[in-house]
């Protein structure tokens, strides 16, 4: 499959690949391309930034998560119907999995989709030596895939210099640079950036900031590079299935699942939301702040993670459906809760203010703030209890904790030592602090969706006795 692509990858943190991959992206649909994003890692608030403010199709791709063929394939079903994809980089470049590691790096991710790269190089407090950088990212791998090079917090009056300078000296393209933008910096919080609709004017932001990169990058240029990526070689749904025949599950009939969607619970996978529906869900939104009651004939609850800490007064003040869902669950709903979701199923949880709020009360502890990230990075499940769901990739990043964080599976850090027990996995609900990516093990969704459709039957068989 032909898809124009290329990857914005940055030698650390901090050097602006977010603020450009955002103003890029709205110049590319000021340009009317149809464009598709996605995020190198597992995060969830950049892709809402690109879909909700900028109105680019965006999703996740991960190497951890997912092996080569899903996540060539990933890529493929998601920017089929696009002119161009951009994928932005996490941390440096070459920062994989245990600090160690280029595993589920940004160039794991060129690698394993074949993609052209441009490196961002923060270039405040360097002229000459911006060569000397570049060139050792160009030559610490043969394969490195850098093709391009965009400087970031530059004077216009340099740049032509450094330009010059790198491309006769190396054999890369020089693709623009970024002076200092500061009316355009997106805030940031413990988590990451703050939402979209938190930000006053950032539609203007982002427009004032494509503006003034149409004028700086060379974006001709970066389309051009993007043509240059080759056919991906990406497998279809039925090679899928022959590798995992869980991706050729269907439920019966429908089952409705109640999904959790507002200020405090909005960390979803696109992807995961997506392979529910494709299996046989029919997903239904609902707010745990704003909603009274659950919406009627649900068959199973999704509570992701998100900022509950943030909303504590509004969730423990809407007791109504804190009894909806417990009453629920208490009568064999199933429930699948990650992270935030997991901590409003507690009797009480910590809010960023140190006060505890009343919430479900259906996990028998209280979730507490601890002074720093408590568990952070990639994790491999694997289940102490038989689940029948095996191992499981996944990934925790929480300054939280729980007096009963569960214990049936064990949390292995890739390339340590360390590990710990967690997950709640009684009758139909499994809950716990892990993000769960649905492609990594898809009889994680399988399980879900069976549970909701055998409580289902149970309700119906129930009504049918009442009658």
């Amino acid at each position: 499959m032909k898809i124009p692509r290329v990857l914005l990858a940055a030698g650390a943190s901090g050097s602006g690949k977010t603020l450009i991959t955002c103003g890029l992206l709205q110049a590319l649909v000021n340009r009317n391309l149809k464009t598709a994003s996605f995020k190198c890692g597992p995060d969830y608030i950049d892709p809402m930034f690109h879909s909700r403010v900028i109105g680019t199709k965006s999703r996740n791709l991960d190497t951890f998560f997912t092996d080569e063929n899903r996540t060539r394939y990933l890529l493929a079903k998601n920017a089929s119907d696009c002119e161009i994809a951009v994928m932005e980089g996490v941390m440096g470049y070459y920062d994989g999995v245990g600090g160690t590691t280029s595993r589920a790096s940004a160039y794991d991710l060129a690698k394993t989709t074949d993609t052209p790269v441009i490196l961002i190089v923060n270039s405040r407090g360097m002229s000459v030596s911006l060569a000397a950088y570049v060139k050792g990212f160009l030559e610490y791998k043969k394969d490195s895939h850098i093709c391009g090079v965009i400087f970031n917090q530059m004077s216009p009056m340099l740049y032509p210099r450094m330009k010059q300078l790198l491309e006769e000296e190396l054999s890369v393209k020089v693709l623009g640079y970024v002076p200092k933008v500061e009316d355009c910096v997106i805030e940031s919080r413990h988590l990451g950036l703050v939402l979209p609709e938190e930000i006053p004017e950032l539609k203007n932001r982002l427009q004032k900031l494509a503006e003034v990169l149409e004028k700086t990058l060379d974006i001709d240029g970066i389309l051009e590079l993007a043509q240059t990526a080759p056919e991906l070689q990406a497998p279809d749904l039925k090679k899928l299935i022959q590798e995992d025949a869980a991706f050729a599950y269907h439920t019966e009939e429908k089952v409705r699942i109640g999904v959790a969607d507002d200020e405090a619970f909005c960390f979803f996978y696109a992807d995961n939301l997506n392979l529910l529906e494709q299996m046989g869900a029919e997903l239904v939104t609902f707010s745990p702040i704003h909603d009274e009651k659950l919406p009627e004939d649900l068959d199973g609850l999704l509570l992701c993670g998100g900022y509950p800490e943030l909303n504590g007064e509004a969730l423990e003040k809407n007791q109504k459906i804190c009894l909806a869902i417990r009453n629920a669950m208490e009568q064999g709903m199933p429930c699948l809760a990650e992270c935030g979701g997991f901590m409003y199923l507690h009797q009480e949880m910590e809010d960023m203010e140190g006060h505890f709020r009343k919430v479900c009360g259906v996990i028998r502890g209280r979730s507490f703030r601890t002074p720093r990230l408590n568990r952070f990075g990639y994790i491999t499940l694997t289940e102490k209890e038989n689940t029948g769901l095996g191992e499981i990739p996944a990934h925790e990043f929480h300054y939280f904790d729980s007096t009963d964080c569960g214990a049936a599976f064990h949390a292995s850090k890739p390339a340590s030592k360390r590990g710990w027990d967690c997950i709640h996995k009684k009758g139909r609900m499994m809950a716990g602090f892990p993000h769960l990516y649905y492609y990594g093990n898809p009889k994680v969704p399988v399980r879900f969706l069976t549970d909701a459709l055998e409580y289902k039957k149970e309700r119906r068989m129930k009504k049918d006795v009442e009658i």
